[in-house]
């Protein structure tokens, strides 16, 4: 090669057309530097050292052959082989010396960059290689980066190293297990301005949801200090969800949060005369807050919809991104400073439905963040350190504090992986998801509580949180060809209370959600009482007031914990679903329910049967509670305005009396939430026999019924469903109960109703689900894991009434 080559690429020169040149990274960087800085989209301008310039610096080194005799021969099974060989490489490579030519188009190119933004800047130099960030191909942290460079000379010598880098043993791996050939593929450096997030934030976006596939959200995670935390798992981040549609409609608002710990952060430092990183301790006020403020949650948001909006035009069809973020704690500003295709959730096949289920109890070792919905059991191996990596055997379940990116043959050879810490985008999460395995990362103690040859079950299959349980305990898999499944008339809708598998849910066959219960927002996500939120001071137990301040330290109130995480809560059922109907449940605890919760049990009565006692509506505008249902109102009014989720339709529960019903109204109109405006409709439950008796009275004021068959069963048969002693007559297919849904179904069509059922019955008994149908109810609302074989059973009752099915 001459010396006139030109071996230096702007960002402003380059595209995606452009990786054979200059590696993924670098030709999707150039990318949205070209096409998306303008756009409001920012990211730091760079060069990119070409892959030819790699090849030219061997051949220049005479370095090609002795490279090809080092690796030749290799066992990539034997740990020490390729330790030996990589290292081997790395020193063949990086004592290539940069060719003058070379080396002084990369200073003449620093040289202009540094003239760009000033003599205090520094660069970060990142590895590009020609055969990763492909829409086919991906793996985390194959090469090295090197970050706040500065000076000509460190940035030559930085340029070399990730030469080298192209030899890490998880390189060798990944390019082996890839089916590429070692020495056809290339590196290219970039060399870019670098974000000064020590001194602020960083972490990572993707524009769906990394478990369920669930392609209307953005995800994204971040902590203090530099992102390095955040990819490798060794911090704890907080998260957010934005929902694209009402993002795209203008409503400002971020749908879900999570606090993480985010115990340390990455930092600058200087060791030994050479700039490094070190991690230190966050600042506990740091850790108590978010490391993002919502306007840079929806500043993300926003670029991550605009980034996959301009990838999937060049592809032709949808192009899910994952995004690397940085914020500047010098200039204050967001920047985007990596783009690659998603390549795992994204080709989740969404035609065939996988569902696991445990089927069994045992004591629970750990819990953390569920990564998959798979469940595994077998042996443990614990890891505390490296040198023990030589010592796992294939099929074994790998526990240890985090994993590392050479640790990627290991993990490939496990049968599941579980983590003290990291968040849902770690190290170990990414590799778990491409590997297909389940993983549960950020338990604090699993190496503490899980020993090596312990018999263990990790199952991701019960939600956002996993769980790692003691023995094997068995669990069910089922399949189910969607493509294949038709759906009755009746329509089909779904029982649900927990958040965490909202996404995962919406991808069974269904017309909405028939029931969603505040209870369990209240219970998990929450943890106290309303009142004892509104009221600290009412609680008399110092150590549970202490509990309470922490607990809310982060919001301005108690009163903005409860309605931010309720709204939050409900929200992410609304727009798992959106835009199908979701019939939220105001609150349905009873008295000993509430007292349980933190604070409750000063403002809770004593009652000898709660289950009839001071419950459902009758609490709404009762003094006793009706700043907590100010709150539950409050907290709705933000789901279907602030957040633009108006396919959320409210119910009251157990309303005895039509006086007590147009109170209730009454308050809620008051409270900003009127029967009618925006689009607002209010169901009431069909669960006391005064419902049906006098369903005239009620449909006047409801524009729809859901019949609870729990509690009608109970009080059409006076069985009491909380005694073990009486539970034997509680049956909902008793000849009376079903009388009374009749009257309900054939009184709801009357007055032009809606008629539900969201009860235990039509899920336990396939029987009267059928039954349902010949009644011709409306809907038939059931629990997530019933779905499929009702639908089977009701597509043969309709059959036999002569209703063909409808399509999907």
């Amino acid at each position: 090669m001459s010396g006139d080559t030109r071996f230096i690429r702007w960002f402003s020169e380059l595209g995606t057309a452009d990786v054979s040149l200059v590696g993924g990274k670098n030709a999707s960087l150039g990318e949205m530097y070209r096409e998306l800085e303008g756009q409001g989209i920012r990211v730091p301008n760079g060069f990119a050292v070409t892959a030819d310039a790699y090849r030219y610096t061997l051949a220049q080194g005479g370095a090609w052959q002795r490279l090809q005799a080092a690796l030749d021969g290799l066992d990539p099974s034997d740990v020490n082989d390729l330790t030996r060989r990589a290292g081997l490489a790395r020193e063949i490579i990086y004592g290539a010396e940069l060719p003058a030519d070379l080396a002084a188009q990369i200073s003449d190119a620093y040289r202009r960059l540094v003239g760009e933004y000033g003599e205090q800047l520094t660069v970060a130099i990142r590895s590009s290689a020609t055969a990763e960030d492909l829409p086919t191909a991906s793996f985390a942290g194959q090469h090295e980066t090197y970050l706040n460079i500065a000076g000509e000379a460190r940035v030559l010598d930085a340029v070399r190293r990730c030469y080298a880098s192209l030899f890490k043993e998880r390189a060798i791996m990944y390019r082996i297990e890839n089916g590429f050939d070692h020495f056809k593929v290339l590196l290219s450096a970039g060399i870019m301005k670098m974000v000064r997030s020590d001194l602020a934030s960083s972490g990572v976006a993707f524009s769906l949801d990394t478990e369920s596939g669930f392609r209307d959200v953005v995800l994204i995670n971040g902590a203090y200090g530099l992102g390095e935390n955040v990819v490798q798992g060794t911090v704890d981040p907080d998260e957010f969800y934005v929902f694209k549609p009402t993002l795209q409609a203008g409503r400002r608002a971020v749908l879900r949060r999570s606090l993480g710990g985010k115990e340390i952060k990455m930092v600058y430092a200087r060791s030994a005369g050479r700039d490094t990183t070190r991690n230190v301790p966050t600042p506990r006020q740091d850790q108590g807050r978010f490391c993002l403020s919502d306007d840079e949650v929806l500043q993300i948001a926003d670029a991550v919809v605009r980034i996959e909006a301009h990838y999937s035009k060049r592809a032709g069809h949808p192009m899910p991104m994952d995004i690397e973020w940085a914020k500047d704690g010098l200039d204050g500003l967001l920047y985007m400073v990596q783009a690659r295709p998603e390549t795992v959730a994204s080709r989740k096949s969404l035609a065939v439905l996988e569902e696991y289920a445990i089927d069994g109890k045992a004591e629970l070792l750990a819990r953390g963040r569920a990564v998959g919905q798979r469940i595994v059991s077998g042996r443990a191996h614990v890891i505390t350190d490296v040198a023990q990596l030589d010592r796992f055997r294939p099929g074994e379940i790998l526990v240890a504090d985090t994993t590392m990116p050479d640790w990627g043959t290991i993990m490939k050879q496990a049968a599941g992986v579980v983590t003290n810490r990291g968040g849902r985008t770690c190290h170990a999460a990414i590799v778990a998801r491409e590997l297909g395995i389940p993983a549960v990362v950020g338990c604090d103690d699993a190496t503490e509580k899980i020993r090596t040859g312990d018999d263990i079950t990790v199952s991701c299959a019960e939600g956002d949180t996993g769980h790692v349980y003691a023995g094997r305990l068995p669990y069910t898999r089922t399949s189910t060809d969607l493509s294949a499944l038709p759906m009755p008339q009746t329509h089909i809708m779904v029982n649900i209370g927990n958040p965490d598998i909202a996404f995962q849910t919406s991808f069974i066959p269904n017309d909405g959600v028939g029931l969603a219960r505040l209870e369990f927002i209240v219970a998990e996500h929450i943890r106290a009482h309303p009142m004892a939120l509104i009221h600290p001071e009412r609680v008399e137990d110092a150590a549970e007031r202490e509990q309470l301040r922490r607990m809310v330290s982060p919001w301005p109130s108690g009163s903005d914990y409860f309605i931010e995480r309720l709204s939050e809560g409900v929200a992410t059922i609304a727009a798992a679903f959106f835009p199908k109907p979701v019939i939220v449940r105001m609150s349905d605890f009873k008295t000993n329910e509430y007292a349980s919760l933190l604070g409750g049990r000063w403002f809770e009565p004593h009652e000898a049967n709660p289950m009839i006692g001071f419950r459902g509506a009758a609490r709404y505008a009762h003094p006793a509670y009706a700043e907590g249902f100010a709150l539950e109102c409050r907290a709705m009014k933000r789901v279907r305005e602030e957040m633009g989720l108006t396919n959320v339709r409210l119910m009251i529960p157990f309303c005895r009396r039509i006086p007590e019903a147009q109170a209730v109204l009454d308050t809620m109109a008051g409270l900003g939430l009127a029967r009618g405006e925006n689009g607002l409709e209010i169901y009431v439950m069909c669960e006391i026999p005064n419902n049906v008796i006098q369903i005239d009275a009620f449909a006047a004021l409801f524009d729809g019924f859901s019949i609870g068959s729990n509690d009608l069963t109970q009080l059409m048969l006076g069985v009491d469903r909380d005694s073990d002693m009486v539970a034997f007559d509680f049956d909902e297919r008793d000849p009376g109960v079903q009388e009374m849904i009749r009257r309900t179904i054939e009184g709801g069509k009357r007055n032009g109703r809606h008629v539900g059922i969201c009860g235990q019955a039509p899920s336990d008994y396939p029987e009267m689900a059928a039954w349902l149908v010949t009644q011709r109810i409306d809907s038939i609302s059931l629990n997530p894991d019933s779905v499929i074989r009702t639908i089977r059973r009701l597509l043969t009752a309709e059959q036999e009434l002569g209703l063909a099915p409808r399509s999907r």
